[in-house]
């Protein structure tokens, strides 16, 4: 049976990796993925053949990955962060109906929660969640009812894909739902850039993160009630007694 890697390959620089998804990499003979992922990662597996397809030619990708490996390829279609948030392991699932000769194998990778989470300092020590702001393939009236759900619940919300040309004002109407439930004051951060160059990190309260623009190479952090500002670095406590 031939074998299709499905790789997170992190937030981008090579060093975030996982030791498992390097490896993959190292053992596949084409590696398959969105043109800026492949640039990404090119240097650092020389001598691979690699495969790219624009933005938007998901399932064109996803048959591209399945029919190298029909040919008795090793195969690895990549993905940042983790492929299984918001990745291409579910879709690969889909479309691998129609390739029962195919083995999947699901390489985890850091997400941009977590890898700007701690570029942050530890915004997401107790519960939070991930909502993406993005509405090509989610209606925003169900968006608008997660956003308000998870303030009302007191979560930290973690925002991916908060701002594009189209929807340049997405991350203020998303927290102007937010201060329905939550303060104005509430500790905020956004991370730029994660892992990649030019990463840069900023703090602020949920009134000046409401003004502050944003493109979707940024990662949007949103408090919880107990969430501080403590040096500069934004930190939830979980709640552990200590002197």
């Amino acid at each position: 049976m031939s074998k299709l890697y499905v790789v997170g390959i992190g937030p981008g620089a090579y060093e975030k990796m996982t030791m498992e998804a390097a490896e993959a990499l190292k053992n596949s003979d084409v590696i398959i993925g969105y043109t800026v992922y492949v640039d990404l990662v090119k240097n650092h597996f020389p001598g691979k053949e690699f495969l790219t397809t624009p933005m938007k030619k998901e399932v064109d990708r996803c048959v591209l990955a399945f029919e190298e490996a029909k040919k008795g390829k090793t195969a690895a279609m990549i993905c940042s962060g983790d492929a299984g948030v918001y990745g291409m392991s579910g879709l690969m699932y889909e479309v691998g109906v129609n390739y029962p000769e195919v083995e999947l194998v699901i390489i985890p990778g850091v997400t941009a929660a977590t890898g700007g989470a701690a570029v942050l300092g530890a915004p997401l020590i107790h519960d939070f969640c991930v909502i993406s702001l993005s509405d090509l393939l989610t209606p925003w009236e169900k968006i608008e009812a997660r956003l308000l759900g998870a303030a009302q619940a007191d979560f930290v919300v973690c925002l991916y894909n908060p701002s594009s040309k189209k929807r340049h004002d997405y991350l203020e109407k998303a927290c102007n739902l937010m201060l329905q439930y939550k303060s104005p004051d509430t500790v905020c951060g956004i991370v730029g850039n994660i892992g990649r160059e030019g990463e840069a990190a900023q703090v602020m309260t949920l009134e000046e993160l409401k003004t502050t623009k944003v493109d979707m190479f940024t990662t949007v952090f949103i408090g919880n009630s107990q969430t501080q500002n403590i040096n500069g670095k934004m930190v939830t406590p979980r709640g552990y007694k200590h002197v």
